[in-house]
């Protein structure tokens, strides 16, 4: 190696310790954790979505496959409600750490007519320890742009998962708490 290559590769090493803390800034130091970085959530609405039987398609190459059709049902909220429409499905996984992903996909319809369609990608964990399951999704809108529902395409909106106890009356249901990110 000529000596003048020698040098200019050891000025490149020994620049490039140096360039990391020559570009740092308040804003790369650590800061403490302040409020206004924490994340918050404003309830949306609850789904109360009516099912039905479940299809067994037993397992595969990723684990055991189940489909639950989405037979109906509402949803009420603040500033939104309306019914889910019949026609949906929740197609479930359980993976071989026996952990559930579930992958729904449904139609609300609003009271003042729009269509309004929902993507809900959940994850079940029952820990084997005693604890309460772990259910939470995140839910993805697609509404009529130029309706007054256009801000559920505009947030990221996350949401609970609960199976209330049926009474003898009731229809099978679930209950889909929504949540949009502050």
């Amino acid at each position: 190696m000529s000596k003048m290559l020698f040098i200019i590769l050891i000025t490149v090493i020994c620049l490039s310790l140096f360039i990391p803390f020559s570009f740092a800034s308040e804003a790369d130091t650590p800061t403490q954790w302040t409020e206004d970085k924490m994340l918050h959530a404003e309830h949306v609405f609850d789904a109360n979505v009516t099912i039905g039987s479940l299809l067994n398609f037993g397992k595969s190459k990723y684990g055991e496959r189940r489909i639950i059709p989405i037979t109906g049902g509402t949803f009420k909220g603040p500033d939104i409600e309306g019914e889910v429409l019949p026609g949906g499905a929740d197609w479930q996984l359980t993976r071989p750490d026996e952990d559930v992903e579930l992958y729904a996909r449904y139609t609300l319809k609003t009271n003042d007519g729009a269509l309004i369609q929902v993507q809900n990608r959940v994850l079940f964990h029952m820990p084997k320890d005693g604890k309460p399951p772990y259910s939470r999704s995140v839910i993805d809108f697609e509404a009529p742009s130029e309706s007054k529902h256009a801000w559920l395409n505009h947030a990221i909106f996350l949401g609970t998962l609960t199976m209330p106890r049926e009474m003898p009356q009731d229809k099978p249901y679930v209950i889909i708490g929504v949540y949009k990110v502050q």
